[in-house]
């Protein structure tokens, strides 16, 4: 019976990262949106429309804004909450987890990211009525693209990036240093490790802003980055080379206005 229940749950987990997954392709097809973010024709007329016209436009309004992003939270970082999760089945084996506690760390961390979602709607909400992106998410200017990229490719050199990056790539000390028992403990440890993940990860969230929110290959590349940025193994090995990476497109992004037709 465990192991029905184990494979039960582990099987609905993934479904929701499925189902977050179709669910933001099917809002991009209807925002007339390729895999990069590009808009068609439709899409382009919203992008260009006023936030401040007197008619309901969803991206224009937090509760809409704030479902895309819960979603999207759940699309791109629940995959990387594998490694933790198979480290909390360990203790399963080894100490007194449970079930219940296994899924008090799937609440607790998707409660700091939903959290976060309703932070960065609202973050989205007062770029777009500054004119520093569009509808849809895409910046007007290179400067500000160019200029995100430099500040999260400068944070992956950090202490604060070091120290968050330490918890999520190491789950396993980080439960052996706080570990609670039952439902509420898993709870409360859970809320711990997705403040940390959110203190490591927040910078490619906030990459959405430089080529389009609904951008899926950036979402897909992000989570694909951030899931290798989790694992023992490479974890420790590919955070600093990102940020040179990040660091040069920004400076690429910054000067392409007055090289780019030369």
């Amino acid at each position: 019976m465990p192991h029905v229940i184990r494979s039960t749950l582990w099987l609905a987990f993934f479904c929701l990262i499925l189902v977050a997954w179709w669910v933001m392709y099917a809002m991009s097809m209807d925002m007339d949106l390729d895999l990069l973010g590009r808009p068609g024709e439709m899409g382009a007329r919203m992008a260009a429309m006023d936030p401040r016209m007197p008619m309901y436009m969803p991206m224009a309004n937090f509760g809409p804004l704030f479902s895309m992003w819960a979603i999207m939270m759940a699309a791109m970082m629940l995959p990387t909450m594998v490694p933790t999760l198979r480290s909390y089945e360990d203790l399963m084996v080894s100490a007194d987890g449970t079930r219940a506690g296994w899924l008090g760390v799937i609440l607790g961390y998707f409660i700091v990211w939903v959290a976060f979602a309703a932070l960065i709607a609202g973050v989205q909400l007062t770029l777009l009525y500054g004119g520093v992106i569009d509808m849809l998410g895409i910046p007007k200017t290179s400067l500000f693209a160019g200029i995100l990229l430099l500040v999260v490719g400068a944070f992956q050199f950090t202490r604060t990036k070091e120290m968050c990056h330490g918890v999520c790539h190491s789950p396993m000390t980080y439960f052996l240093g706080n570990w609670r028992t039952g439902f509420q403990g898993g709870l409360r440890m859970g809320l711990g490790l997705g403040a940390f993940c959110v203190g490591c990860c927040w910078g490619f969230m906030a990459l959405g802003f430089v080529g389009g929110v609904m951008n899926l290959a950036w979402m897909g590349l992000a989570t694909l980055f951030m899931v290798l940025e989790k694992l023992p193994q490479i974890g420790h090995v590919v955070t600093k080379p990102m940020g040179v990476i990040l660091i040069i497109s920004g400076l690429a992004v910054l000067a392409w206005p007055y090289f780019g037709g030369v």
